[in-house]
């Protein structure tokens, strides 16, 4: 016997946008109550249904019913033979191993025990039947012998001793599962009885009606005879009946429940729960989006209107400002008084410190618009870092700070890049550190990514009262003890010290890998400097823009805080990476990453005239001895002197440096490039007290015993003015730094007597490439509606030799250039009444086409006709003061060939007119 169960589980910018959304938000509450109305309507009809179900179903099984007990239990009885066939095959092998084991051994072979476990192990051959048990056949005759040998009581299914009958069917072997059946006699149970009955009769395995089991679970009998003897297929009943042992029987899995009004009920009532939830959902989700496309809308409205208000604020103020900085311009070039000049430069640095301002915000707003892109050019990197040193020289020597650049050997010569962008980088740095530094350095380094440790992570070394570089901000670090560094002063990253910068040094040969598999150059460029430092505090913010450490920085130094983010974004663009150290009283060191291209050798020569601003070569086959106690910048020197051709060895004291001149210490000056000695470089602060007597005895001592030859010019670097320092000590000259190689040649031309017309007469054949040497005689229209912009432009370029003509409309520029004409180049205003610029631009290229259409109908050649295109093709250039709408890529749509910003910059002008006033476009 078995029993088995199965349980039921159950998203204001105009008036007409806000009238938009009152009406969608009155649509929405209207589409909420309709959608509220047909919930209600969704439950009644499915009540209703419902009860109409039920009704239907109750009738049919009241029909089914009266069809008759028998029929329906003899289906059922085959469904579930049909679903058993397997678990009955088992069935039928556990009867013969009862019948093996049990009857045809004396003693019985097997036990509770031993069926137990076999039962257990294979109930999965099973699947359906929840256990099984084996109950013997038991006459009256044999009850008390039977119950002595089992040692138990037969009970009914009550747990009755049970009353005196002709035979009993007591369980004396279960599975585990229904174990408490043991000793319950099967007879006693009125299902159990008659399957018990009709089994051994049929010798078949017979199924009883579904029923309530003793675990008060509903579920079926299957029971099956275990004979003593074989029996034939057509035995009689009585024969089986007298052969019979026992009865097999395994209970089956519970039925499922037939699904009621009530189950039904509940489906659909979830049916219309998610159709309601999903209606609701949608309208919600759609009246969203209706409100995100609203924003959206006034989000794209307020871009534009920033972008235009930008572009505006940009044209109205540049526009006055190039008429300011352009007749300041001209002012500077006529006679004035000192006073008067002073005051003239002044407010052309206040000018141009305005433009610059208007600049960043405007490049500002490009990079957040990703409008920004970077120009492919070649440039030389080493004349961009000359050019910032000219730009910040006075305001170091002011402070008294020493403001160095040191370029490796291994970086190329040319580059390709953009340079302004670059030279931006380094600006922006570089002013951070003149402003926020009162005494020590300034140390601007550029080595190759290959071999510098200079990289981008942070790393200090641990000091006191902190730990990397975090230091109490109120304690003031010791500067008495001095430091291998470019001034003397601590250095906040101890990477650049001069260990480290002595390795790289190792790596710096002459030989260019310009056969490297990789035309990438990655450069590590750092501005080290020993300010204020920025503190701990506020270096999380360094590079928000508008940000600056604290109030007090904004107060006291002045600045927007806006470089720094304009610095990191044009690093990114470089495919690079920005990011500093700085310590507290300490000074900061800013070092980024920048990938640029090598420049082939075959345009080396080519860019070169026009890149570079050549230096000369009258100092090569020179050599000098320098005297610096400080090896970092001893090398500086060292590196300026090297571009100059001179060759240089270096010594820390004066004493050192007359032992060289003397040959002790087995040094002399054979070792030297060329033996007569030029020059003797002294640092100021080597200078010892009236050290220039007894070195002046030494020097005529020297020369009475035969070696005049190696009497070189004294010279003296000094961050001070050159004519104090000369009168105060008794050099021969004085440099004054920060150096460069430029101001170094011209300072070496006056010292050593070096005709300057020698060195002039090596630029004479760069002429043709400088603004000048383009524009001289070249016939120039500009056209501009406002009579300041006119005269600055035509002020200018006539400046440089240009023959100007100027014209204040578009329609009188028509005029001027109907084919032929005479005008060489064309610069026009873009914003003019009546026919702007990209019309009057369009409309001139139409001119240009129907002159070549009706000399190509009066020549057929083709050769001729090309000549003639490209006679009457104007260059035209665009002039305006908007730099956020005057793109090449706009420019080009209406047919021109560039744009140059107002107020006019030498650079930009050059660059803009070389292409088509150069000896290349001539040709």
């Amino acid at each position: 016997m078995g029993m088995g169960e199965a349980e039921a589980g159950s998203p204001a910018v105009l008036e007409e946008e806000e009238e938009e959304e009152e009406e969608g938000g009155w649509g929405w509450r209207a589409r909420s109550k309709l959608s509220a109305v047909l919930a209600a309507l969704w439950v009644v009809l499915v009540v209703t249904g419902v009860t109409a179900l039920h009704r239907s179903l109750r009738h049919g099984a009241l029909v089914k019913a009266e069809e008759g007990i028998v029929c329906m239990c003899e289906e059922r009885a085959r469904m579930l033979q049909d679903q058993f066939a397997v678990s009955v095959n088992h069935v039928h092998a556990l009867a013969i191993l009862v019948a093996t084991f049990h009857y045809e051994k004396q003693p019985p072979a097997l036990d509770q025990d031993t069926f137990a476990d076999y039962t257990a192990r294979t109930s999965f051959e099973r699947p359906l039947l929840s256990g099984v048990a084996y109950a013997q056949r038991v006459m009256h005759a044999d009850r008390e012998a039977f119950e002595r040998q089992q040692g138990w009581i037969i009970k009914t299914m009550k747990h009755e001793p049970s009353p005196p009958q002709d035979e009993y069917a007591p369980v004396i072997y279960s599975q585990e599962t229904v174990s408490y059946i043991e000793g319950l006699d099967m007879m006693s149970g009125e299902e159990d009885r008659e399957n018990i009955l009709r089994s051994r009769a049929t010798g078949k395995a017979v199924l009883t009606r579904p029923f309530r089991l003793m675990s008060n679970h509903l579920g079926v009998v299957l029971t099956f005879p275990v004979y003593l003897v074989d029996l034939p297929p057509d035995a009689k009943v009585e024969d089986r009946v007298a052969a019979t042992a026992g009865y097999r029987s395994e209970p089956h899995v519970p039925w499922s429940a037939i699904t009621t009004p009530s189950g039904v009920f509940v489906i659909l009532m979830l049916i219309g729960y998610i159709i309601y939830a999903a209606w609701n959902r949608y309208d919600s989700v759609k009246e969203d989006c209706r409100k995100m496309e609203a924003l959206k809308k006034r989000a794209e409205a307020a871009d534009v209107a920033k972008s235009q208000f930008l572009a505006t604020v940009s044209h109205e103020i540049r526009t006055p400002m190039n008429g300011v900085l352009g007749m300041l311009d001209m002012l500077l070039d006529t006679e004035l008084k000192s006073t008067q000049r002073d005051f003239a430069q002044t407010a052309q640095i206040c000018g141009k410190a305005l433009i610059s301002l208007i600049n960043e915000v405007l490049d500002r707003a490009k990079i957040e618009a990703g409008k920004l892109e970077l120009e492919s050019v070649p440039f030389d990197l080493r004349s961009i870092l000359d050019e910032v040193v000219s730009l910040f020289s006075s305001k170091s020597r002011e402070k008294g700070i020493e403001l160095a650049v040191y370029v490796s050997e291994r970086v190329p010569e040319i580059l390709l890049g953009d340079p302004g962008r670059f030279r931006q980088i380094i600006t922006n740095l570089v002013g951070n550190s003149i402003k926020f530094t009162e005494r020590g350095h300034i140390f601007v380094q550029v080595h190759l990514a290959d071999h510098s440790n200079l990289a981008t992570e942070p790393k200090v070394e641990s000091v006191a009262n902190g730990i990397n570089g975090h230091i109490d901000e109120t304690s003031v670090v010791s500067t008495s003890v001095p430091h291998n560094t470019l001034s003397g002063f601590e250095a906040a990253d101890s990477r650049n010290s001069w260990e480290n910068f002595k390795a790289l040094l190792s790596y710096d040969t002459n030989d260019m890998a310009y056969g490297s598999d990789s035309g990438n150059v990655t450069l590590v460029v750092s501005v080290e400097d020993t300010g204020i430092g920025i503190p701990i505090h506020a270096q999380g913010r360094v590079f928000m823009p508008f940000m600056q450490a604290d109030s007090s920085t904004s107060r006291n130094y002045g600045g927007t805080g806006i470089g720094l983010s304009i610095s990191k974004c044009l690093v990114e663009l470089m495919s690079g990476q920005i990011n500093f150290v700085s310590r507290p009283n300490v000074g900061s060191t800013f070092t980024f990453t920048a990938v640029l291209q090598r420049c082939e050798r075959n345009a080396i020569n080519v860019s070169k005239s026009a890149l570079l601003h050549p230096l000369p070569s009258s100092f090569q086959g020179l050599s000098t001895l320098l005297v610096d106690k400080r090896p970092v910048r001893a090398t500086v020197t060292e590196y300026h002197l090297q571009r100059l051709g001179i060759a240089s060895k270096s010594v820390r004291t004066i004493e050192q440096a007359l032992g060289v001149l003397l040959g002790r210490n087995g040094t002399s000056l054979t070792s030297m490039p060329r033996k007569q000695l030029s020059m003797l470089l002294v640092e100021s602060d080597s200078w010892g007290l009236k050290m220039d007597v007894p070195l002046r005895t030494r020097f005529l001592e020297m020369k009475q015993n035969g070696c005049e030859s190696v009497f070189p010019q004294v010279i003296l670097l000094s961050l001070a003015d050159s004519d104090k320092m000369k009168a105060e000590y008794a050099v021969d000259s004085v440099i004054t730094k920060p150096l460069k190689a430029s101001t170094l040649a011209a300072c070496l031309f006056q010292s050593l007597g070096i005709s300057i017309t020698q060195a002039n007469n090596e630029k004479k054949h760069h002429g043709p490439d400088s603004l000048y040497g383009l524009l001289l005689g070249k016939n120039i229209l500009v056209v501009d509606d406002n009579k300041v912009n006119l005269r600055v432009a035509a002020g200018t370029l006539k400046k440089y030799g240009a023959k100007v003509e100027c014209v204040e409309s578009g329609k009188d520029a028509l005029e001027r250039l109907q084919v032929p004409h005479k005008f060489d180049l064309c610069l026009m205003d873009i914003q003019m009444p009546e026919m702007d610029g990209f019309e009057a631009t369009r409309q001139i290229r139409a001119i240009e086409a129907k002159a070549h259409e009706q000399r190509d109908n009066a020549d057929n050649s083709d050769a001729g006709s090309t000549a003639k295109k490209a006679q009457w093709h104007l260059p035209v250039l665009a002039m305006t003061a908007d730099v956020i709408q005057a793109t090449h890529e706009e420019c080009t749509k209406y047919g021109m060939d560039g744009y140059v910003s107002k107020p006019f910059e030498e650079k930009q002008l050059f660059k803009a007119v070389q292409k088509f006033l150069g000896p290349s476009a001539s040709s």
